[in-house]
């Protein structure tokens, strides 16, 4: 992908790719070479704000848009909870990212952000819309990325409106937030001197773009099962029919509630004889009757995040992936879901609880490299 283009920034986020084949992507000279890589895209491509900023962002694809507030957001609401979570991270993708930072000297990916849609925030947001937009640039996978600078007393609106918002809540990001918290611990702890603007948005803050609720969307994260384990084609359905309703249905649920399953070459519909209380805003989740009332007891996947014989098809691949998997041999069953949806993600969120795990694929994404904010 960055064969040629001496300013890819894959050339800082995956700065291997400049060493030679095989090289460990945690050496430390993978790490050295991204900062290197990156003090030149400093010189040669890279634009530094004067002073404070807030952008605009929009990302477009298809019919679907979603515009947003990218700035800085603080750390110490993360680490009180006004910037919630809904997922646990893992120790060795801290680990990378925060070795990253620490190199740069700089956060090069935002963290997607939502927060309830607020009629106030809407309006400023369409006044800074309303200037020609400092860039705006259709990426290879069709996304545009379109982004507009506010001008000062926009900004400080943005900033005051923001004061009313109740939470934020990370929809997707957070490796990249923890991993900023971890990175402005160690700052603190040797008491290094960093660069700042006077604007107190330093490494005690961490990039993120913050979207109204009502606009980002959630897409599908299904499920291919690669055997039936023990049991026998027969044996298989029978036990799914002794817990679900099982009847010829479409690719696609049409409401919470309801799962697809693609088995021998055919799609069935299947609903939870026994359903969950729905006050219980994990466990009334299609992600998780599947796992509990079938993939669990009748496949016997116990934890989707360690067992080899699960994969999971997020996004825009869409059914199609799913039945190219079965027909191919590489699953012999696969699961269609009905997407979660924000007022999942946050009630669980403000509930203090974990998502299940993968639950949320959130699409469009946040391109890195397109705001870098240097701490």
């Amino acid at each position: 992908m960055a064969d040629g283009n001496p300013l890819s920034f894959l050339r800082v986020s995956r700065a291997e790719i400049d060493l030679p084949p095989g090289t460990n992507p945690h050496d430390d000279a993978v790490y050295e070479r991204a900062a290197h890589n990156f003090e030149q895209l400093k010189r040669t491509a890279l634009v530094l704000e004067d002073g404070p900023a807030v952008y605009v962002y929009r990302l477009a694809t298809g019919s679907h848009h979603q515009t947003g507030i990218a700035a800085c957001f603080s750390l110490d609401e993360y680490d009180t909870g006004l910037i919630k979570k809904h997922e646990r991270t893992r120790r060795d993708k801290e680990d990378d990212r925060t070795r990253h930072m620490l190199a740069l000297g700089a956060q090069t990916g935002p963290v997607f952000l939502v927060h309830r849609a607020d009629p106030a925030v809407d309006a400023i947001v369409a006044c800074v819309m309303g200037d020609p937009p400092l860039l705006d640039v259709a990426a290879a996978d069709g996304v545009r990325h379109t982004l507009w600078l506010a001008r000062r007393d926009e900004r400080d609106r943005l900033v005051s409106a923001f004061a009313t918002i109740p939470a934020l809540y990370i929809a997707d990001g957070h490796h990249r937030a923890a991993s900023a918290a971890r990175a402005r611990n160690d700052i603190r702890d040797r008491a290094i001197t960093r660069r700042t603007l006077g604007d107190d948005a330093d490494y005690t803050t961490f990039l993120g773009v913050a979207f109204p609720h009502d606009q980002a969307q959630i897409l599908p994260y299904n499920r291919a099962v690669k055997d039936l384990g023990s049991l026998s084609p027969t044996g298989f359905l029978d036990a799914v029919r002794q817990r679900f309703s099982v009847e010829a249905g479409p690719a696609t649920p049409a409401t919470r509630g309801e799962m697809a399953m693609y088995f021998e070459r055919r799609w069935y519909t299947l609903r939870p004889v026994v359903r969950p209380d729905d006050a219980d805003p994990i466990r009334s989740l299609d992600v998780s009757i599947l796992q509990e009332q079938l993939l669990e007891p009748i496949l016997q996947i116990g934890d989707i995040r360690t067992d080899t014989r699960i994969d999971f098809v997020g996004g825009a691949r869409g059914t199609a992936g799913l039945e190219r998997l079965v027909e191919a041999g590489h699953a012999a069953v696969a699961f269609s879901l009905y997407p979660v949806s924000l007022g999942d993600l946050m009630a669980v969120s403000d509930a203090g609880d974990i998502m299940p795990p993968k639950s949320t694929w959130f699409e469009p994404k946040l391109r890195d490299g397109l705001l870098i904010h240097l701490i």
